[in-house]
């Protein structure tokens, strides 16, 4: 797989150069999303585990992580959170989180990487809706302030995302996918905003945006119905379970 032509095995040193004991890294934002530019940045994601005595002892703790670079002439973002920060916001109705964890652009891996992606189901909730309501209405104010077309598809993928996530118990966050599987979608807006992206980030909406009003207005409402008759609970579960993956890898790297 690649990102922005860069290949995901060229990515490693990139996370490796931002610190040690990544526990997973993958790409996110528009290349996770299934509609990059040829000029985006890649954004790197995840978590990294930090040693028990930067915890306990006098100084700040460094739970968040931020490296800006380059590579092979492509801007890299990398942000990437402590294990127990992450796992915090995995219980809370973070949706960026999940959609990070269970990216299929997996950069680097761990075994505790792949016990948050089995536990991941467990913390969805019918509550993950406000999540993606309020990036929907947030990037769209965007959308009609800049006319771009990227706030304009990032609305869309918010409110699909939200919609299949409620439906289905399932994280997606690729918007051709969605666009497919989700029968409200405008898909041949979608297939037309993609392909104009491909060749500007910051590309106006133009036609695309033509009636977009209409298509988010219904795509909200299916997503109030379908937080009324979700059957996900309204709590995440399977905090004992995070609770003990966190002390495991703590002390096992300790």
């Amino acid at each position: 797989m690649r990102a922005a032509g860069v290949p995901l095995t060229d990515l490693r040193p990139v996370v490796a150069e931002h610190g040690r004991d990544p526990v997973f890294a993958t790409v996110s934002g528009a290349h996770l999303y299934g509609f990059p530019s040829r000029d985006s940045d890649i954004d790197i994601r995840g978590a990294h585990l930090l040693p028990v005595r930067d915890l306990v002892g006098l100084g700040e703790a460094e739970e968040t992580r931020t490296r800006t670079g380059d590579r092979d002439g492509v801007e890299t973002d990398v942000v990437t959170h402590d294990l127990r920060k992450f796992v915090r916001l995995m219980l809370r109705r973070n949706g960026y989180v999940l959609e990070q964890l269970l990216s299929p652009l997996i950069v680097h891996t761990s075994p505790p990487h792949a016990e948050l992606v089995a536990l991941a189901p467990a913390v969805v909730t019918t509550h993950h809706a406000h999540h993606y309501r309020g990036f929907a209405r947030t990037q769209w104010r965007l959308h009609e302030k800049t006319g771009e077309l990227k706030p304009l598809l990032y609305t869309f993928r918010a409110l699909l995302t939200g919609i299949h996530l409620l439906r289905s118990g399932e994280t997606v966050a690729h918007l051709p996918t969605l666009a497919e599987e989700v029968a409200e979608a405008p898909a041949a807006r979608l297939t037309d905003g993609i392909a104009a992206k491909v060749h500007a980030e910051h590309a106006p909406a133009e036609e695309v945006a033509a009636g977009a009003d209409r298509d988010v207005d219904a795509l909200h409402a299916v997503l109030d119905a379908e937080q009324a008759a979700s059957r996900l609970p309204d709590a995440p579960g399977a905090y004992d379970a995070l609770d003990d993956l966190l002390v495991r890898a703590r002390l096992g790297r300790g």
